[in-house]
């Protein structure tokens, strides 16, 4: 493989089609309609048409604009994965990484302002204890939204009568309502958030794993 400091500047050797059956940086694998292989014109890897989204300038063919992978877009260009993360958005986020690592994880029902209930995967990550990640299901690889919990006001007396065990975050016109299958639920959850909303993390995290 290229040393980094070679990307670019050398032609790579291409890593042949047949050579692998899921694309070398996101793992997905390769299909016959969605997933197309795509090489990586600075490291020669094979990729999908996601991970080969990007455009550097390459020195071995004239600084023309060439399509890289995310990684050689990195190294190349410089630009860090904040700037990415600003623009792919924190969204980007697998699930199962971010529940595997968490403070505390589970389905809980969600509505936002006067849209229907939805089952969501709730998922609060160690390494940001104060954010609150939801996801479609535990498997997903881009969460649906995220809510930065500090600052919000928690309201936990149930709205409805059908769903007991819920409560709600609000903070100026932002109103997030969620509901536990049950009560021992709900106050694992009121337990983490009313210390993220004052910017604190919980201390004893593993206990509140919930399967």
């Amino acid at each position: 493989a290229l040393q980094n400091a070679e990307l670019g500047k050398r032609a790579p050797r291409w890593i042949r089609d047949n050579e692998v059956t899921m694309c070398m940086k996101c793992k997905e694998p390769f299909n016959a309609l969605t997933r197309r292989r795509h090489h990586c014109r600075a490291c020669g890897h094979v990729v999908c048409w996601k991970c080969s989204d990007y455009k550097a300038h390459l020195e071995y063919d004239g600084n023309k604009l060439n399509k890289v992978c995310k990684d050689c877009y990195h190294v190349i260009t410089g630009c860090t994965d904040s700037e990415e993360k600003k623009k792919k958005g924190i969204l980007e986020i697998e699930s199962a990484e971010v529940s595997g690592n968490s403070v505390i994880c589970s389905f809980l029902q969600y509505m936002e302002k006067s849209k229907p209930w939805q089952k969501a995967w709730c998922v609060i990550p160690k390494q940001e204890a104060l954010v609150l990640y939801m996801y479609g299901a535990p498997q997903d690889v881009k969460a649906l939204a995220t809510i930065p919990l500090l600052g919000y006001t928690v309201d936990d007396t149930p709205r409805s009568a059908d769903l007991p065990h819920s409560f709600k975050l609000t903070q100026s016109k932002s109103v997030h309502s969620f509901a536990a299958d049950n009560e021992e639920l709900k106050q694992k959850w009121l337990k983490v958030i009313h210390l993220a909303v004052k910017g604190e993390t919980p201390e004893c995290q593993n206990e509140l794993q919930v399967n």
